[in-house]
């Protein structure tokens, strides 16, 4: 009896009408949702993208310092 039941409600909710009827019920609860949201999405984007240039500097430090080997010892004192 329970898998009967099922398989008439997943018959009834895989209907293009109420797929549709669905969406139209959800759709302002998603665009309100959504809204809220993008201010957040856009901090998280803006701190990758630094993040992202902060690495890329350290990483272009890094090589000048170890290709000129007579900076590495005067940057830190030992030389």
């Amino acid at each position: 009896m329970k898998e009967t039941l099922m398989k008439q409600c997943l018959e009834i909710l895989n209907s293009d009408e109420v797929k549709k009827d669905l969406k139209t019920v959800f759709s302002p609860l998603t665009d309100t949702i959504l809204i809220q949201i993008y201010p957040y999405v856009y901090v998280i984007i803006l701190l990758v993208f630094l993040i992202f240039v902060l690495i890329l500097a350290i990483l272009v430090l890094l090589v000048s310092l170890l290709r000129n080997k007579n900076i590495f010892p005067k940057a830190f004192g030992l030389g």
